[in-house]
């Protein structure tokens, strides 16, 4: 692999303060284990930078830092991207795109901070530039597939997976009469074109959920790019009692506001504000005729607006409060306005796609993203197989939860990540069977995975742990994913994120999956299957 038995490491974090520093020992304790196995391996692990003392971490924190230690950085090297934390990419892509030895990105398995998450967003954005890399996860470093693996990588620079699960759509194995329902389908889709409103682009560096427009147009989607400063500007011409309206909706609908709770202060003002994005959003997207709308938050809204969250989640859902424009309409009544979370657009693309698609197959097509978050294995209730947490800050919708709105509560957004507060929409997905899919971008391309899946119940006990070693403020799902190892998702997973919309049945779900991948490759995206 190289002449040295040095391997440079690097660590992309955050770009909140707060969030390093909270995570930062997290981090440490990951890259200790590493460093010993690497040690007893033969090799010496080399820090490509160092802890600040005035910081309070050792993150790579800024592009500009990250363009600057890879200067630094002998570019022929072998090099691991070590991540327990959610990280930014770009802090890192620019150095990662010019680096000349092997590549390796690794994250501990542990649903604490997002590592995995951050790990998975870092992959699908070097997939889309065209770099070369490897990826590994473990819990403890000590287990057998992380060990060969590794060697694997020490001895070769790559690392070889089991990807048997992915085969590429094939419209022979499937009825002509769901091939035809997705082509047609898509060829409307096509025809009556659709705008993507995208309230800020390129979220907290994640490269790869922007959709270059020359592959976005062939879809029949224009994008319509707001400022979130006109979101903002929106906000302040919503009355207090319009805003009002809308939380005394959720009220009469069993929704639970926990104000007043958790280590840091939760106020109804915060949800007020958050009520009045929802009209605000609702609005705009009237204004210029949006199909679906993402907004970014994490940069610009964070320093001056409670969290989007609850905003989205609402959204998402056919049945949502009323708004109403300003001369008297009721805005998109009876539908869902399809919100893509921390504007990724594949999801955004995949989200409206799906909602059409569901109603046109006589089914609810709220969606969501999730973030890959974490999983264990679980035996009992029926169940032994591996879970997974699927797990996202806010943007699923109360049909997704056991219960609807009245299993559906808001509590204080984590302050490392939210500043100025305001509540998720959280909630217990119901059991039932699932689509999953992925829409990504690969030799400039899009590609999309789809596969189906099952939401399974856990004990109380079962789900009350998951949630407290993951965020217990967020929406949480617990899915298996049919024919898909942990292993085998990991090592095909082009993102951070992962769609999921439920079918009425079990046949249901693996017919509309049949369907939509025709839909989506009829409009030029390359599909496959994966599990099934």
């Amino acid at each position: 692999m190289s002449d040295t038995k040095d391997i440079y490491l690097v660590a992309s974090g955050d770009l909140r303060l707060a969030a390093n520093q909270t995570c930062w020992q997290a981090q440490a304790d990951m890259e200790a284990n590493l460093g010993k196995v690497l040690d007893t391996m033969g090799y010496r692990v080399v820090r490509g930078h160092a802890f600040d003392e005035s910081k309070g971490h050792g993150f790579i924190d800024s592009q500009r830092m990250g363009i600057e230690v890879f200067k630094k950085l002998d570019p022929t090297k072998p090099l691991i991207v070590a991540e327990s934390v959610w990280q930014y990419s770009h802090h890192v892509l620019p150095g990662l795109t010019t680096h000349k030895g092997p590549i390796l990105t690794l994250a501990n398995w542990s649903g604490q901070w997002p590592g995995l998450v951050g790990m998975l967003n870092l992959n699908g954005s070097l997939t889309k530039a065209g770099v070369s890399y490897s990826t590994l996860w473990s819990r403890d470093f000590d287990d057998k597939f992380f060990l060969d693996k590794l060697g694997e990588w020490l001895e070769t620079g790559r690392i070889t997976h089991d990807i048997s699960h992915v085969r590429a759509f094939d419209v022979s194995g499937i009825s002509a009469e769901l091939v035809e329902k997705g082509r047609d389908f898509a060829r409307r889709f096509r025809q009556e074109k659709a705008i993507m409103g995208v309230f800020d682009e390129g979220c907290m560096g994640m490269f790869n959920a922007i959709i270059p427009d020359h592959l976005l147009h062939p879809t029949g989607v224009f994008k319509e790019r707001l400022s979130q400063s006109t979101l903002f500007a929106a906000m302040r011409e919503v009355a207090d009692d319009e805003a009002e309206r809308v939380l005394d909706w959720l009220l009469d609908q069993g929704m639970v506001f926990r104000w007043g709770e958790g280590d840091v202060e939760f106020t109804k003002d915060q949800t007020i504000a958050q009520c009045k994005m929802y009209i605000a959003a609702l609005r705009l997207a009237d204004e210029f005729g949006c199909d679906t709308i993402g907004i970014q938050y994490q940069q610009g809204l964070k320093d001056l607006v409670p969290a989007s969250d609850l905003t989205e989640g609402l959204l998402n859902n056919t049945h949502r409060p009323p708004a109403y424009s300003s001369d008297g309409r009721e805005l998109f009544p009876g539908k869902a306005l399809p919100h893509f979370n921390e504007v990724d657009e594949c999801a955004g693309l995949d989200s409206l796609i799906t909602y059409k698609l569901w109603s046109e197959l006589g089914m609810v097509g709220d969606n969501t993203l999730h973030d890959l978050r974490w999983g264990e294995h679980f035996s009992g209730n029926g169940i032994d197989d591996f879970i997974w947490v699927f797990l996202i800050s806010g943007a699923a919708p109360p049909s997704h939860f056991a219960g609807g709105y009245t299993g559906a509560s808001s509590e204080r957004q984590p302050a490392m990540y939210f500043r100025l507060g305001g509540g998720s929409l959280k909630g217990v997905s119901r059991p039932g069977h699932i689509v999953w899919s992925r829409v990504y971008v690969m030799n400039d391309a899009l590609y999309a995975d789809l596969g189906v899946g099952e939401v399974v119940a856990l004990p109380e006990e079962e789900t009350q742990r998951r949630w407290q070693l993951t965020t217990p403020q967020w929406p949480i799902m617990h899915a298996r994913l049919e024919g898909v190892s942990q292993n085998q998702m990991m090592a095909q997973h082009k993102a951070n994120h992962i769609h999921v919309v439920y079918a009425d049945s079990k046949e249901k779900a693996k017919e509309a999956c049949q369907v939509k991948a025709a839909a989506l490759q009829e409009l030029g995206i390359h599909v496959s299957f994966c599990g099934i």
